[in-house]
C-alpha cells in the first residue's frame, strides 16, 4: 500500500460536472451522449466517454461541448459499435484550463482502466508524488487522474483483488470529495460507482441500469432510482446493483419514484431553458401551495415540519443559511418571519457560517436553503449547526438530496427541475415557501387568524398576477434593446424589495456580463450616487407600500443627476410615469408579497439584454448549476 501524506493541495478539481453511466442491452454510446447533453448545465468546457465492448475499452474525449464530441469521427470507431456499457463526463473546471488532456475519462497507462470524477481530491499532491516514485506518468493537470493510477497501482500489487475491492482500498487513501465511476476491460460487465460529497443516482430499468449525477438523464428511461449516500460504493451490472459502505458493509436502499416527467427537462418550444423557467413561475407557485394552503380553513398545512412546529415557534432565534439566489430568498424569509412570527432571524452566507464559529445552541433553529439540496457550503453549515445541537430544517427542490436526508425536518418546493444555470423559478418557489412558513409560525403570535386568512387569500392570487406580468414580455424586450449596451446598472429597492434589487442585479451579472449592483434605496446617498450620470441605468422598484414616498424621492435624486430611470411600479400609478424614463407596471399587491411579482420583470430584462448581446443564457461563462464542493 502506498504511504500517504495528508497535505492540502491547490484545487484542480471539478466543482460542478455531469456524470452519466449505462450498462444493459442497448448500445451505450447514443445513450451516454444524450445523457451528457441533458447534464451540460453542470459543466460544458470539455466532455468524454469510455465504452466497454468485450475486452476492448475505448476512450474518446475533447475540449468543448458534447455536440463536438458527438460529431467527432471517433464515434464511428468499430470498437464503439455494439458496446453496451460505458461512462461519460462533462466538465466544469475550477483550475487547469479546459483542454483535451484535462477532459475525463482518465485512463491508466495500459488503457484497460478508466475513471470519471466530480469533486476535489485534497491530498492529490501527496498521492501523485508517491505514484511518480512508482513510475506512473501523469498526462493531465487534474487531481482526478490520481484516482485511476492509484486504483491501478493497488490492483496490480494484489492480484487477488477485483475492480470493486481495488477501488474501495484506493478511496480509503483519498481525502476530499468525489462522485466516481470506474470501468475496466479486465471486468467488462460492471461499473463501480462511489460517492462522498458529490451526488450520484442509480436508475433501475429492465435488464439495464443508468448512473448519473442527477436524474435528468435518467427520467427518459426509468422513474425508479436509488440515491447513493456519502461513503457508499456500488457495483452495477446487467443483473442488478449492490450498495456497500466503504468499510464493505452491505447497505439497504430505498427505491424512489421520480416525481417529474421528461417534458420538464425539455425546452418545450422556448428558445432557452431560462425563458421557459421564467414562464413556468405561475404554475410553480401554484404547485408550491397545492395541498398546503387551506383557504377554507384559513391556515397553512406544512406536513414536513408538523412534528417540529412547536419547537420552531419557540425558537430563541432562527438562522437561515444559503448561497447565491437562495441567499436572497433567505433575506426575504428574515423579513417575513420577523414580521409575522416575531422571532429574531439572522441570514448567513452558508460559505461563511462554519468559519466564524457561530453561536448556535439547542434553543436555535437553523434553516438551510438550496435548490439542488447538494450545495457543499450549505451542507457544511447544516452539519455545523447539527453538531452544535440546533434543530436544522431544510428547504430544497430535489427529492432524495443530501440536505433532504440530513435535516431533521423540512419542505420540498416541488418546482420541478431547473436546468438554466441562472436560477429563476427556484427563487419564487423558495420565497413562496418562506411566506407560508412565516404564516405557519405566526399563529397565536403577532397577527390574528383573520389576518392570516387574508394573507393566504392574497398569496393564492399571486400565480394569476404573475401570469399577467409575463404578458409584458415584448415591452420588456423593447426596454432591453434600449439599454443592452450599458456598461453598468444600479438596482434600488426598499423594505421587502431590497432583496429583489440584489437578485435582479445578480441575474444581469450572471448572464449578460454587465456590472450591476443592488442597494437599499436609502443607501444610494452613502456612496453609489457618485456613479450616476447620463450613461447609468438605474432600476428602481417603486411599488405602492409604506416606503412609496421615499422611493419617489430617490427617483428625483437620480433624475437630478441625469440617471436613466427604469421603474417597476404598481398598476394605476401615474406619479412614477411622470418621473421615470420607462415604467413596467405590475398588479397591485401588499408589501410583503410584492417580491413574487417585482422579480419577474427583472428576470425578463436580464434575459433579453443577455440574448441581445449574443450571450448564451443557459451556459453563462465561468458558471455551472450546482456547486457540490467547497
Amino acid at each position: 500500500m502506498p504511504r500517504v501524506l495528508f497535505l492540502v493541495a491547490v484545487n484542480k478539481g471539478n466543482v460542478m460536472c455531469g456524470i452519466v453511466g449505462y450498462i444493459g442491452w442497448r448500445e451505450a454510446s447514443p445513450l451516454l451522449l444524450k445523457g451528457l447533453k441533458r447534464l451540460e448545465y453542470r459543466g460544458y468546457d470539455s466532455a468524454g466517454i469510455a465504452l466497454l465492448n468485450g475486452s476492448v475499452l475505448t476512450v474518446m474525449k475533447q475540449k468543448g461541448s458534447v455536440s463536438g464530441l458527438e460529431t467527432d469521427t471517433c464515434v464511428e470507431r468499430a470498437s464503439m459499435q455494439g458496446a453496451t456499457a460505458g461512462i461519460g463526463h462533462t466538465r466544469w473546471a475550477t483550475h487547469g484550463e479546459p483542454s483535451d488532456r484535462n477532459a475525463h475519462p482518465h485512463e491508466n497507462a495500459a488503457g484497460d482502466l478508466a475513471v470519471i470524477h466530480n469533486g476535489i481530491i485534497e491530498n492529490y499532491s501527496a498521492l501523485k508524488q508517491e505514484l511518480l516514485t512508482e513510475g506512473y506518468l501523469f498526462l493531465s493537470e487534474t487531481d482526478s487522474e490520481v484516482l485511476v493510477h492509484l486504483i491501478d497501482w493497488i490492483w496490480s500489487r494484489e492480484t487477488s483483488l477485483n475492480l470493486e475491492s481495488a477501488t474501495r482500498q484506493a478511496l480509503r487513501h483519498v481525502e476530499g470529495a468525489y462522485g466516481l465511476c470506474v470501468v475496466s476491460s479486465r471486468e467488462p460487465d460492471k461499473i463501480v460507482v462511489a460517492r462522498k460529497g458529490s451526488p450520484l443516482v442509480i436508475g433501475i430499468g429492465e435488464g439495464e441500469f443508468f448512473i448519473a449525477s442527477d436524474a435528468a438523464p435518467i427520467v427518459e428511461h426509468t422513474k425508479k432510482v436509488v440515491y447513493l449516500a456519502d461513503g457508499e460504493l456500488a457495483v452495477v451490472t446487467r443483473e442488478g446493483y449492490c450498495v456497500k459502505s466503504i468499510e464493505n458493509i452491505e447497505q439497504e436502499k430505498i427505491v424512489t419514484e421520480l416525481d417529474f416527467s421528461l417534458e420538464k427537462i425539455e425546452k418545450g418550444g422556448f428558445e432557452h431553458f431560462m425563458l421557459k423557467e421564467i414562464f413556468e413561475q405561475p404554475e410553480v407557485m401554484h404547485d408550491v401551495m397545492r395541498g398546503r394552503v387551506r383557504l377554507g380553513e384559513g391556515r397553512v398545512c406544512l406536513g414536513g415540519i408538523a412534528d417540529y412546529l412547536d419547537r420552531l415557534k419557540q425558537a430563541k432565534r432562527i438562522t437561515i443559511c444559503a448561497c447565491g439566489t437562495s441567499w436572497h430568498a433567505a433575506l426575504l424569509g428574515e423579513y417575513l418571519i420577523e414580521e409575522f412570527a416575531r422571532i429574531p432571524v439572522e441570514v448567513d452566507y452558508a460559505s461563511e457560517f462554519r468559519y466564524r464559529n457561530p453561536i448556535v445552541g439547542s434553543d436555535d433553529v437553523v434553516i438551510v436553503i438550496s435548490q439542488s439540496g447538494e450545495t457543499a457550503d450549505t451542507l457544511a453549515a447544516l452539519r455545523t449547526a447539527k453538531e452544535k445541537g440546533a434543530l436544522v430544517m431544510g428547504i430544497c427542490n430535489v427529492v432524495g438530496s443530501t440536505i433532504a436526508r440530513e435535516t431533521q425536518c423540512g419542505m420540498y418546493t416541488h418546482a420541478g427541475p431547473e436546468i438554466g444555470v441562472a436560477s429563476t423559478k427556484a427563487f419564487t418557489a423558495q420565497v413562496t415557501m418562506l411566506y407560508m412558513l412565516a404564516l405557519s409560525l405566526s399563529k397565536d403570535k403577532s397577527i390574528s387568524q383573520s389576518e392570516i386568512a387574508l394573507h393566504l387569500r392574497e398569496l393564492s392570487e399571486i400565480p394569476e398576477k404573475a401570469a399577467r406580468i409575463l404578458q409584458l414580455d415584448s415591452q420588456i424586450q423593447s426596454i432591453a434593446e434600449r439599454f443592452k449596451d450599458a456598461k453598468n446598472f444600479l438596482y434600488l429597492g426598499r423594505g421587502y424589495n431590497f432583496p429583489v434589487a440584489l437578485e435582479g442585479a445578480l441575474k444581469l451579472k450572471e448572464i449578460s456580463y454587465i456590472h450591476a449592483e443592488g442597494y437599499p434605496a436609502a443607501e444610494m446617498k452613502h456612496g453609489p450616487i457618485a456613479l450616476i450620470d447620463e450613461d447609468m441605468p438605474v432600476i428602481i422598484i417603486a411599488t405602492h407600500d409604506s416606503t412609496y414616498s421615499k422611493i419617489l424621492s430617490n427617483i428625483e435624486e437620480v433624475r437630478s443627476r441625469k440617471g436613466r430611470v427604469i421603474a417597476i411600479a404598481s398598476e394605476g400609478d401615474t406619479e412614477v410615469s411622470r418621473l421615470a424614463e420607462e415604467v413596467i407596471y405590475i398588479p397591485q399587491a401588499s408589501g410583503p408579497i410584492t417580491p413574487l411579482l417585482t422579480v419577474i420583470p427583472l428576470q425578463l430584462l436580464a434575459y433579453h439584454i443577455a440574448t441581445l448581446r449574443g450571450c448564451n443564457v443557459d451556459r453563462p461563462r465561468n458558471l455551472a448549476k450546482s456547486v457540490t464542493v467547497e
